[in-house]
């Protein structure tokens, strides 16, 4: 509860920093205020405490996933610097709006009432859609912006839609007495309905197969930095929401005493295979290197979705894979802001030559692509290594086969680029060292590496 207190006022003041004519200080004021922030949180670790007649609940879960949020929204602003830079009068507004998204995606996941949860969604949403149609004189930009808009707001109709027939069924929106009555013998038809409704809209927010329609064009004509917190920071916000949701609503029981289980498992591994399978074959064909992380995103959807099948045991592998996806993303966006930051597309060919004319950015480039792709000794081999033992435990062996077999075709699509900044003469020279972009590339890269040498140190968190 402090730590959402502390974003809230970290929010408003960033806010007066505009009012008082002092955005030169803006940056470096927030990143420190996101470290305090995050020392608040460290310090609720551990607690079990609710608040707000149990709106907000605080737990293991909660404080970890809150942590890992905020050291993305750390890198997000730190990469606000060098690319608001035309747009100085603009950079308060940009790095409050980005605080207040960090606010509802802590609400996600401390959310101990429906309400709550609804409520954390639509502000992080919000955001969202105002960043995706941040650069009003690019035409891919408001489309990006009135496409993410309208497809966000039915998956919000839907989810809110299901959050009625829980209530209906259950007659609470607090998610302990919905966890407590879901154990009965006989349940309302309307609450495995308002559930399906729930993860349906949900399932739009990671982009999993077959609501995924969207992402490649959002991601394609947002602002490159919009990408990023797109790909990185709210798609993790969302998986570990629909686990939440999952596991503490007490979907598996339900569905176990009405003998709907096999029917949920099912459906998981086929959006799983749809996800993971539909998402590395598309991006084989793409140049544009924004469109092919985005369906990379998509697939790793589908990785993160088999946690569903073990809800019990998986939290500490999902915080583990989220944290190895997420910040090998933010590695890999802060070299495509520092190479397509004079251009007006983010195609390969921007790529060309980069070994040469920068072999730091291009390593860095390089080690985040293959930890996306599952490459010793980065943490994204771990992650991928550790969900496959878990979910050949729980017996799903065919479905690990699969996700072997993906991610053999995502080394395709990877080294395409890979090859194009080493195999290829560069076409532009590239001047200028911004630091803050450095720094953001060096230290991401440098704790994905870290995950892969120690991978306790997050998987015995929420032990």
């Amino acid at each position: 509860m402090n730590t959402l207190i502390a974003i809230t006022g970290l929010g408003i003041f960033c806010l007066l920093f505009e009012i008082l004519n002092l955005r030169k200080a803006i940056i470096p004021f927030t990143i420190l205020g996101l470290l305090g922030v995050l020392a608040i949180n460290f310090c609720e670790f551990g607690m079990e405490q609710s608040y707000y007649n149990n709106m907000i609940t605080v737990s293991k879960f909660s404080t970890a996933f809150s942590s890992l949020f905020i050291i993305l929204t750390i890198f997000l602003v730190a990469l606000s610097h060098n690319f608001y830079h035309k747009h100085p009068t603009k950079i308060s507004d940009f790095v409050a709006i980005k605080v207040f998204l960090l606010a509802g995606a802590v609400a996600m996941v401390s959310f101990g009432n429906l309400a709550m949860f609804f409520l954390g969604i639509e502000i992080l949403s919000i955001a969202l859609y105002v960043l995706a149609a941040s650069d009003r004189l690019n035409i891919k930009s408001n489309e990006a912006g009135m496409k993410y808009f309208l497809m966000g707001s039915f998956a919000s109709g839907i989810i809110l839609f299901g959050i009625c027939l829980i209530y209906g069924a259950m007659g609470s929106f607090d998610v302990l007495e919905i966890s407590e009555s879901s154990l009965s013998a006989e349940l309302p038809i309307w609450f495995p309905i308002g559930m399906i409704l729930m993860i349906v809209g949900m399932l739009f927010k990671i982009a999993a197969v077959p609501f995924h329609f969207w992402a490649p064009d959002v991601y394609e004509g947002s602002p490159a930095l919009t990408t990023a917190l797109m790909s990185t920071l709210a798609k993790v916000v969302a998986i570990a929401t629909l686990f939440k949701l999952v596991s503490g609503l007490n979907l598996i029981s339900s569905l176990e005493n009405q003998d709907l289980l096999h029917t949920f498992e099912v459906i998981v591994v086929v959006l799983s295979i749809a996800s993971m399978s539909v998402g590395n074959i598309m991006a084989l064909r793409q140049v544009n290197v924004k469109r092919m992380l985005a369906f990379s995103g998509i697939s790793h959807a589908g990785f993160m979705l088999m946690t569903l099948l073990t809800v019990s045991a998986s939290a500490g592998v999902l915080l583990y894979y989220t944290a190895a996806y997420a910040l090998a993303g933010i590695a890999s966006f802060s070299v495509i802001l520092y190479v397509c930051r004079d251009h007006d597309n983010e195609d390969i060919t921007n790529f060309h030559g980069l070994g040469k004319t920068n072999p730091l950015l291009a390593a860095i480039l390089t080690a985040s692509l293959l930890s996306m792709a599952g490459i010793p000794i980065f943490s994204g081999f771990f992650a991928k290594l550790f969900l496959f033992n878990q979910t050949i435990q729980a017996g799903y062996i065919g479905l690990v086969i699969v996700a072997v077999i993906n991610s053999i075709i995502s080394v395709g699509y990877y080294f395409k680029l890979i090859l194009a900044m080493y195999s290829k003469e560069p076409n532009q020279e590239r001047t200028g060292k911004p630091f803050l972009i450095y720094a953001a590339a060096v230290v991401s890269i440098a704790l994905n590496i870290a995950l892969g040498l120690f991978p306790s140190l997050v998987l015995d968190l929420l032990k």
